[in-house]
């Protein structure tokens, strides 16, 4: 799975692709594949703190700015997604990028699994997001979308983030990007067509592989 998450980013053609992990399983597979890794320490809680730790070993010159954070659970996801989350970062006033699809099954609408962006258009197909919830949200008339854990960061926006404490609506909503609005970060979301497989259960695990090889068909 992670080999084909690897090829998807490789494919958006976005810039030096590595894999961060703490599981030489997963770097024998990436390096069998021809790809590049770096290893991890055990200690992180997120892949936040994770990607922040594997920047520092492959660039301790500082030479890169813009990270994208791809979950290694999307082995579907198309290559535009991944090159969608960085177009917020072309305004100077973004600390930090996302993407969210909107919600168009009428059980996502309530389901607290799904995650809800609310926030403010501030162009075509993007928001400025004002809070992440598990709730419905916003009310009344309109769309609801659904938020897609795909981050990309501005360096000095990462290594802010990554020194916070985490904040009390993250620990009550357990959505780590809750911690950054709190501190007053700017978080902009780039609207896409679809919500991308993320593989949780063996069922999801199923779907994927079915959705490959009709693809590889």
């Amino acid at each position: 799975m992670i080999v084909h998450v690897w090829r998807r980013a490789t494919e958006a053609g976005i810039g030096r692709i590595a894999v961060a992990t703490d599981d030489e399983r997963i770097a024998d597979a990436i390096r069998a594949a021809g790809g590049e890794t770096v290893m991890t320490g055990p200690h992180h809680l997120n892949g936040t703190s994770r990607i922040n730790e594997a920047l520092a070993r492959l660039d301790p010159g500082g030479a890169i700015d813009t990270i994208v954070n791809v979950q290694g659970d999307l082995p579907t996801i198309e290559p535009a997604t991944i090159r969608a989350a960085l177009a917020p970062l072309a305004d100077p006033a973004v600390d930090i990028a996302t993407i969210a699809a909107e919600i168009v099954r009428d059980e996502e609408r309530t389901n607290s699994a799904v995650v809800k962006v609310v926030g403010t258009p501030v162009g075509e197909r993007r928001l400025r997001a004002l809070y992440f919830t598990r709730a419905t949200a916003p009310w009344g008339e309109g769309p609801l979308y659904h938020h897609i854990g795909l981050y990309a960061y501005r360096r000095t926006a990462l290594a802010r983030y990554v020194a916070l404490a985490p904040s009390p609506l993250e620990t009550r909503e357990k959505l780590e990007q809750l911690r950054a609005l709190e501190a007053g970060m700017r978080i902009d979301v780039a609207i896409v067509d679809a919500v991308p497989l993320g593989v949780d259960t063996p069922a999801d695990l199923a779907r994927a592989r079915e959705m490959l090889a009709a693809k590889a068909g």
